[in-house]
């Protein structure tokens, strides 16, 4: 059983998905180890310990340099003994030591289609007013991993949500939640934490199931 760590900012909604899906049996061979907070008023944390996670803050204001924060965020993330990293609505970008020390075991969710409407300065409302204003028809979330570049890591799941021509950014991300986020969010933990998830040449590979059961007797010895 994986220990997942769940990095937050703000309400928690996709925090809720994953304790959702977790109680429902969603959620394979992982569990919600720690929840940790940028912001000390989160209502994340309040979710979390409703739920009886252990949770702590640990907030880039405190700390006088990204580096400092940085180191305290992996020591936070070790005392967990955190085997993934789920960035739930997260808001600081996290930087070169926590992203080394947890390479291909970060992932981040994200409000659009990646490539479009990502990178810095593309976060919660700011991605959907993108979207509208550009005038695409078609939106959605994706899951990938966290690399050295904003947004930029492999790709593990995406969905697409369409967008109605009376869309505001609050419906429209409101819609984006429910259809795509909190759908491809605890898929991906549960293929990760299932060993389902195989990265070559920069590109992600749900493996079938029967792979991975193949692969573990194999190495139990079995034929």
């Amino acid at each position: 059983m994986l220990n997942i760590a769940v990095l937050v900012s703000g309400g928690g909604t996709n925090l809720q998905a994953l304790i959702d899906a977790q109680k429902n049996g969603i959620i394979k061979n992982g569990s919600i180890s720690c929840v940790i907070s940028g912001r000390s008023d989160a209502y994340a944390l309040e979710r979390a310990k409703q739920n009886g996670i252990t949770t702590c803050v640990v907030s880039r204001k405190d700390f006088k340099s990204a580096g400092e924060f940085d180191h305290a965020l992996l020591l936070a993330l070790k005392s967990a003994n955190a085997d993934l990293v789920v960035l739930a609505g997260f808001l600081s970008i996290l930087g070169d030591e926590v992203t080394s020390a947890y390479k291909n075991r970060i992932i981040n969710i994200h409000p659009s289609l990646i490539p479009s409407f990502c990178g810095a300065g593309f976060y919660g409302l700011r991605v959907h007013e993108a979207a509208l204003s550009y005038g695409v028809k078609v939106t959605g979330a994706t899951v990938h991993f966290v690399s050295d570049v904003v947004d930029g890591g492999a790709i593990i799941l995406q969905k697409a949500v369409e967008i109605k021509d009376d869309d505001t950014p609050e419906n429209l991300q409101r819609r984006v939640m429910e259809q795509a986020e909190w759908v491809i969010l605890p898929q991906a933990v549960s293929f990760f934490c299932e060993g389902r998830l195989s990265l070559e040449n920069g590109r992600v590979r749900v493996l079938p199931l029967n792979i991975i059961i193949k692969k573990e007797a194999d190495k139990d010895g079995f034929q």
